[in-house]
């Protein structure tokens, strides 16, 4: 057998053991350490009698080691908190979830024809000493780039996807209970997770944000679970939060608007509901970035009540989008047409029934594979 995945896997559950390379070569039967790091770096193949003793030894069972639906310690996430507490117990579900359809969706996408990206994007050049104004020029840079346009939040998770190679997912409240947005980084594949039931100006910024974790993150590598929204976070969750708000609303679409600080309150949070509306950003958002703009007094935009700013002066309820996306969709679709994974394996592995996968499926107007 030899799958990438096995040794490296026999690696991260010996380290969890506490064994060294020389015991467990021993407990195998080995001659030296050698051939068990050759298995470990993938650079020899495990028979099946060698894959047996190392599930008893390690004390798992073979799907540890051989089922390609699951992470093991592969991916690294960073988690940002919508919620003050986060039970360790929650944040692993929620990862061990999230594990099972990034894992998927590696192994199934170059299956059925959409091989995974290959350096798709450059990284941004910035660090954890960088200062605030170079994070925003990065923001506005990356807005001008990929041409984003005057409303760049209504192109951003396309660009993302098709022009990045980075995986976005809405996922469901129950799920997501707590966390607000997630990035994970995979060997083969980026992704970034939105909970879907916010509004959609913060979906958005959470999306920005994430983006800024992805392509920063040799340089400085995001914590697993980052500071909420609201709470200014340390000094690489600042610098995200600038580059967000500089990608999502670039000087350019708010120069036309001015004269912001001499407004009546009233006309003033009129004015900046509607250009958040506009811009399908939060109108919090959208004051801090005036006055990093210089176009609108630190003073005046503390001055502003938060409740009169609150889903932009609105009371409607968030609209979803559907979950996950429409690439996953595609690709668990064709995965199903051509037979490679069953219908309930592939309901099994997003927790939902067979009756919800077709409502995905037209959800997102991808060709139903399942004809019941």
């Amino acid at each position: 057998m030899n799958s990438p995945i096995i040794g490296a896997r026999i690696k991260a559950l010996r380290e969890k053991r506490g064994l060294s390379q020389l015991q467990l070569a021993e407990l195998l039967g080995f001659r030296n350490r050698q051939t068990l790091s050759s298995i470990e770096a993938g650079d020899r193949k495990v028979t099946v009698d060698e894959l047996l003793l190392a599930a008893e030894h390690l004390d798992e069972d073979i799907d540890y080691f051989t089922d390609p639906y699951r992470l093991v310690a592969e991916g690294s996430f960073c988690w940002r908190k919508a919620a003050p507490d986060i039970a360790a117990a929650r944040l692993d579900r929620y990862e061990d979830r999230a594990g099972r359809w990034l894992a998927a969706f590696r192994h199934l996408a170059p299956q059925v024809g959409r091989p995974l990206p290959l350096l798709a994007y450059r990284k941004l050049g910035l660090g954890p000493r960088s200062t605030f104004e170079a994070a925003i020029a990065a923001g506005e840079q990356f807005a001008g780039e990929f041409k984003l346009g005057e409303r760049p939040a209504e192109r951003l998770t396309e660009t993302m996807e098709k022009r990045l190679g980075i995986l976005v997912l809405m996922v469901d409240a129950e799920i997501s209970r707590g966390i607000s947005g997630t990035a994970c980084r995979l060997p083969e594949l980026d992704a970034v997770l939105i909970a879907r039931g916010e509004v959609v100006g913060r979906r958005h910024f959470d999306l920005a944000h994430e983006l800024f974790h992805i392509l920063t993150w040799e340089t400085m590598p995001p914590k697993r679970l980052e500071p909420g929204r609201d709470s200014g976070g340390n000094r690489v969750e600042q610098l995200a939060n600038k580059f967000a708000s500089a990608v999502l609303m670039p000087a350019r679409s708010l120069r036309r608007c001015r004269g912001w600080s001499e407004l009546p309150e009233a006309t003033l949070i009129e004015r900046l509901n509607a250009l958040a509306d506009e811009l399908l950003v939060t109108s919090s958002a959208l004051r801090w970035r005036l006055t990093d703009l210089e176009m609108l007094r630190r003073s005046t935009a503390r001055a502003l009540p938060e409740s009169a700013l609150r889903n932009n002066g609105g009371k409607a309820n968030p609209v979803a989008p559907p979950p996950f996306s429409r690439p996953f969709a595609d690709v668990l679709a064709a995965a199903i047409a051509q037979g490679r994974i069953s219908v309930r394996l592939a309901a099994d592995l997003i927790n939902t029934t067979v009756d919800d996968l077709i409502d995905l499926f037209h959800a997102h107007g991808v060709e139903n594979p399942i004809h019941l």
